[in-house]
């Protein structure tokens, strides 16, 4: 049951994305601006909250280390190396696609169903915020701009607008000023006028990704055979876990963080990031079916969890 609450919103904003594209009641151009807003105006809001707020603890340094090190390794190395056996023709995107798990929207719930409250997960996303706010940006950036020069280049970096929100989060925080905000007679404003900004960011990715989700006969092995790529290298993080963090995985609490988060989607952030990148909308698409099939890993997973561990 936890596992329905959990994910039944997730697919009824892709259902209803879906059809609105199918009956008409969204046409592409209407999707395209509602992208712009969330890709230009309400996500580096989000990726500001998120940075500003931030607690990170010394001791979980070598944790967010590792994982940040694996999702940097699946872009730089795994994706290029298995571009062959995934489809050439999506290389260009799919290896984005190997990065990030979706913590907070499906991994968090789904473990604090099992264990009632913990933040352990929570420590493992900070890692796929640095990744997917910063790394990916800067490199869709260099992809988007690779014929222009180097001054060009960097202007396109710098004026980013996830780098930008990025940096005055992570300003913010070590500040203190995002303290002494929240601590003054405007807090709960403040507080409040995030939260309302950002609330609806989620939903109008899960409903993106619903428009744009097809899935044929041409995408379907190469989306298995990225998937099974995924899912092995996750498989490889999980296991450097149990080398790494021997007596972190003894703890059945963090174990069960561990083995529900690396078998999440990737990150619902992504999306939008890529479209840069896209040719057609069949590549959106293509993104879009990846996401929402890895979901069965995360339930399966999931179920494993409860089942042997619970």
């Amino acid at each position: 049951m936890a596992a329905l609450t959990t994910l039944l919103p997730v697919f009824f904003m892709l259902a209803l994305g879906s059809a609105a594209r199918t009956f008409g009641w969204v046409t592409p151009e209407q999707k395209s601006g509602a992208n712009t807003v969330l890709f230009g105006v309400l996500f580096p809001l989000l990726i500001f909250k998120l940075m500003s707020s931030a607690e990170i603890g010394m001791d979980v340094l070598p944790i967010i280390g590792y994982v940040f090190v694996m999702y940097v390794l699946a872009l730089l190395v795994v994706g290029p190396l298995t571009a062959r056996l995934t489809g050439l023709e999506q290389a260009h995107f799919s290896k984005y696609l190997l990065s990030t798990n979706e913590g907070g929207n499906v991994a968090l719930p789904l473990y604090l169903s099992i264990v009632g409250a913990s933040s352990n997960t929570v420590i493992f996303d900070v890692a796929g915020t640095v990744t997917c706010f910063v790394v990916i940006p800067i490199m869709v950036a260099r992809e988007v701009a690779r014929d222009t020069g180097t001054s060009e280049l960097f202007r396109s970096i710098v004026t980013n607008p996830f780098i930008i929100a990025m940096a005055a989060g992570i300003i913010v925080n070590l500040t203190g000023l995002q303290g002494m905000i929240v601590a003054s007679p405007v807090g709960e404003a403040w507080t409040s006028t995030l939260s309302m900004a950002t609330s609806p960011i989620v939903a109008l990715i899960l409903f993106i990704l619903g428009y744009d989700l097809t899935v044929d006969r041409d995408t379907i092995v190469p989306i298995l055979r990225l998937g099974a790529v995924r899912l092995a290298w996750y498989t490889l993080t999980i296991l450097g876990f149990f080398v790494l963090f021997r007596s972190r995985m003894a703890d059945r609490e963090f174990l069960m963080a561990v083995l529900i988060y690396f078998m999440c989607p990737t990150g619902f952030g992504m999306a939008p990031l890529l479209h840069p990148l896209y040719r057609d909308d069949r590549e959106a698409g293509f993104t879009s079916a990846f996401m929402s099939m890895y979901i069965v890993v995360t339930l399966i997973a999931y179920t494993l969890v409860v089942l042997l561990l619970a």
